[in-house]
């Protein structure tokens, strides 16, 4: 094993212990100023300790009711997400590129963009005849702004060489749309996508907590109702844990998608050539007066 490799490897190996170590710290501070009830402006002598936390959750793993909440709150989030990326690409695609959806769209969005999602309790309410489905259209609401905006920012972003390329080679619209307009949009519309998985989080935890019957958020609410901080915290960490997983599998599957686009090297020691690069091919000579004379364009004939 050559030195590099040696150095790199213990590299990685360094910041797992860093990441693995970072959690169980705060985890350590926090049993160590519940246990002493430490009321330094920050009051602590009410929180639950990390051991009555573990217990509690424990205790919730083996019921069904925890199962249960935990299947509403995920199928409210797939399919809420799943309709704000359908629609959010949609749109964000059509007003990037169609004058008409700007114009009628782009208002729209950027009067009701600001407004809060969990806001949006009443209208769900008013509209919607089952509390499951306005749960289910508030996380909606949560998601699609960030995927639609995300999404309007990488189309235009785009090379209009590549579309140019496709439309010279016969290309119709279609292709064109389906060829370099969403393929070279994919980075953009994937961190779309992973911001809208965390709001969703936050607004399907609320909605439950207002106006919902089974989930994660109602019954962290119903906990904190009856006093039951133990069963409270079991129910932010929950909250956590399924945010974080559903966050990870966005974004594992926006690098397997994408896998084709060229990533960036890390630069190779003392300022050397990036690892991973190659061999790379000698450079070109400049070129001569008589090189540029040769490949030098035909004047245009005068337009009598």
């Amino acid at each position: 094993m050559s030195a590099e490799s040696h150095r790199t490897g213990a590299t990685s190996a360094g910041r797992r212990l860093v990441r693995v170590a970072s959690p169980l710290a705060a985890l350590g501070l926090w049993q160590l100023l519940t246990s002493y009830d430490v009321d330094l402006w920050l009051r602590f002598e009410q929180f639950p300790t990390v051991v009555e936390v573990a217990s509690a959750l424990g205790d919730r793993i083996g019921t069904e009711t925890y199962w249960q909440d935990l299947g509403h709150s995920l199928r409210r989030i797939a399919v809420g997400f799943l309709l704000a990326a359908v629609l959010g690409v949609a749109a964000g695609t059509a007003v990037a590129r169609s004058r008409w959806a700007a114009d009628i769209l782009g208002p729209l969005v950027e009067v009701v963009r600001p407004i809060p999602a969990i806001a949006l309790v009443p209208v769900a309410i008013l509209l919607l005849p089952t509390n499951e489905q306005g749960i289910v259209f508030i996380t909606c609401a949560a998601a699609l702004f960030p995927v639609l905006v995300s999404t309007r920012h990488a189309v235009r972003a785009l090379n209009p060489v590549w579309e140019e390329a496709v439309l010279t080679l016969g290309g119709g619209r279609a292709r064109v749309l389906f060829s370099v307009v969403l393929p070279g949009a994919l980075p953009g519309i994937f961190s779309g996508l992973s911001v809208g998985i965390g709001v969703s989080w936050i607004c399907v935890i609320s909605a439950e907590m207002i106006s919902g019957e089974y989930g994660v958020g109602y019954r962290t609410w119903q906990d904190y109702t009856v006093v039951d901080y133990p069963g409270v915290f079991v129910g932010m960490a929950t909250i956590g844990a399924l945010g974080w997983l559903t966050s990870t599998a966005v974004e594992t599957l926006g690098r397997r998608v994408t896998a084709w686009l060229p990533r960036p090297t890390a630069p190779g020691p003392a300022g050397g050539p990036a690892r991973g690069a190659g061999t790379s091919a000698p450079a070109a000579p400049p070129p001569t007066s008589a090189s540029v004379s040769a490949v030098r364009r035909p004047e245009k004939e005068p337009v009598p």
